[in-house]
C-alpha cells in the first residue's frame, strides 16, 4: 500500500503578511493590566489612548509569537 503516515509529512506553516499585519498591526497590551487593545498605532504613540479596564495610558505592541 501507498499510503503515507502522518508522522513522515511536513507539516510547514506559510506566514503571510498581511495575515501578520492584520494580527499585529494595530493590536497593543496594557502594561499594567495586560488587557489587549485595538488601536490606530499613532494614536498610542501620541497617548491618547486609554486602557478600557484601568485607565492607564502606556501600552505596549503584542508580541509576536502570542495571540
Amino acid at each position: 500500500m501507498d499510503c503515507i503516515r502522518s508522522e513522515n509529512v511536513k507539516r510547514i506553516m506559510v506566514k503571510f503578511p498581511e495575515a501578520a499585519k492584520r494580527l499585529f498591526g494595530r493590536t497593543f497590551v496594557c502594561k499594567k493590566c495586560k488587557t489587549k487593545i485595538k488601536a490606530p498605532p499613532q494614536k498610542v504613540i501620541d497617548r491618547k489612548v486609554k486602557c478600557r479596564r484601568c485607565g492607564y495610558k502606556i501600552l505596549r505592541p503584542i508580541k509576536k509569537g502570542t495571540k
